[in-house]
């Protein structure tokens, strides 16, 4: 029994080792299939590429000097700009600052106006005003005297006031 058991082990090894083999001679045949495909693939994207390629490369020496000169223009327009723009900075800075100067000037001197014309209110109050005030109130002093003396009636006020309740009714 033992003969007949290593011999059933023996078969369905070589049946195992040829299955093997098969499945390697039809990975190397699809491989190579694929290998096939893709050197025609690479072959056409080369032809297709190449010539795309040289061209653009063509294009790239025609155009170079060109970008070489666009880049120092754009690089000697940047620094123009530039200084142009501190020039300017400069400039506005000291507007600014003299604005600035003018209208603390402008504020000081409205101040010393707008003092100036207190005080002088006040003085025209207290030299003219006053006085003014003194001499009609000893004007109107002196007026009731010399009425009451000379025996003048006292004079009504021209609003109204001081009328006499009889007359209010009518």
């Amino acid at each position: 029994m033992d003969d007949s058991l290593l011999k059933i082990f023996i078969a369905v090894t070589t049946f195992a080792v040829v299955v093997q083999a098969g499945i390697l001679v039809g990975l190397y045949l699809s491989l190579r299939r694929s290998a096939a495909r893709m050197e025609a693939l690479a072959t056409e994207v080369t032809s297709k590429t190449l010539p795309t390629v040289e061209t653009i490369q063509s294009l790239l020496v025609e155009l170079r000097p060109k970008i070489e000169v666009l880049t120092t223009n754009v690089a000697d327009s940047s620094a123009m700009v530039r200084n142009q723009l501190g020039r300017i900075d400069a400039t506005l800075t000291d507007v600014l600052d003299r604005t600035r100067l003018q209208v603390i000037r402008a504020d000081e001197l409205l101040n010393r106006t707008m003092d100036k014309v207190e005080e002088t209110s006040e003085v025209v109050h207290k030299t003219v005003i006053s006085p003014l005030r003194q001499v009609n109130g000893l004007m109107t002093a002196i007026t009731t005297g010399v009425e009451v003396f000379l025996g003048h009636k006292r004079r009504h006020p021209k609003n109204g006031a001081g009328v006499p309740q009889d007359e209010m009714f009518i």
